[in-house]
């Protein structure tokens, strides 16, 4: 590890544990403000306001949950983890599928511009449209909240995939095809021979934007189908006041969000090349 990395983590600690320092100190002081006197609590005075949590108290939930992240004890009490695969479930299902649709139909508008030409007024027509846009009709058709989720995540998936796969493929060097021309290199073999490692790099960045936005999107979506999933979760937890969950719950969505851009960043650097 460089030592400029070595420095950005020290510096990212310490503005972190800066940041904590100072939630903890001023929640404190809300959380003891927010207190009820002894009197007060003798005469049945009423339950003080919610307040923001301190920072040790959504850690000491945070080991709660993740010691035990499976449990669970019924339709509404179920383990972060349980409530988390859900997602990760819908998540990838629709991911996927806007992969096997968009990737392929990506090489084709890329390669022809009567394609392109046909087909972009269309895309850009649909690609602006909110995915939660798509939610009433999609329960009004499919008929279930599961697979009406799925879609969503498929039609927001599937733009920023197509985009860069047409772009890159659009873009790849006219003297690589024209070397394997030269080489009578078939159709099918040129394109996964030359055009698919060249336009590799373009590909995953369009798939690690994609994901980014399939994991924002689910939140929303699962917030208004319910039933399982960590937007519900955490639309459940703010509708018992429990602001510690609520606070854990957007920790563990952003962790879970950096993981899959991790990944997708890591695929992408392995198919990264140098001229």
């Amino acid at each position: 590890m460089s030592s400029l990395k070595i420095r950005s983590a020290i510096l990212s600690c310490v503005l972190v544990f800066s940041l904590c320092a100072i939630w903890e100190v001023l929640t404190r002081q809300d959380v003891r403000s927010g207190e009820l006197s002894e009197y007060e609590m003798l005469m049945g005075g009423a339950v003080p306001e919610a307040a923001v949590p301190p920072p040790s108290a959504v850690l000491a939930l945070a080991w709660e949950q993740l010691t035990d992240p499976f449990y669970d004890k019924g339709p509404n009490d179920k383990g972060i983890g349980i409530q988390l695969g859900y997602s990760l479930y819908r998540v990838l299902s629709g991911y996927v599928l806007a992969a096997l649709i968009a990737i392929p139909v990506g090489f084709v508008v890329g390669m022809s511009p009567l394609m392109y030409g046909a087909l972009n007024p269309i895309i850009q027509v649909l690609r602006p449209i909110s995915p939660l846009a798509w939610m009433p009709l999609a329960l009004f058709i499919i008929k279930d909240s599961e697979t009406s989720a799925i879609f969503v995540i498929f039609i927001c998936s599937i733009w920023p995939m197509l985009l860069n796969t047409a772009f890159g493929v659009a873009n790849v060097r006219k003297d690589w095809i024209n070397v394997a021309r030269t080489h009578e290199l078939s159709s099918l073999r040129t394109a996964f021979a030359v055009i698919l490692p060249a336009a590799a790099p373009t590909i995953l960045t369009g798939m690690r934007i994609s994901i980014g936005i399939a994991w924002l999107v689910i939140v929303a979506a699962e917030m208004l189908v319910g039933g399982t999933g960590i937007g519900y979760f955490v639309w459940n937890e703010w509708n018992n006041l429990d602001l510690t969950s609520v606070i854990f719950s957007i920790l563990m969505i952003g962790c879970v969000g950096m993981l899959l851009d991790l990944v997708l960043s890591g695929a992408q650097k392995l198919v990264q090349y140098s001229e």
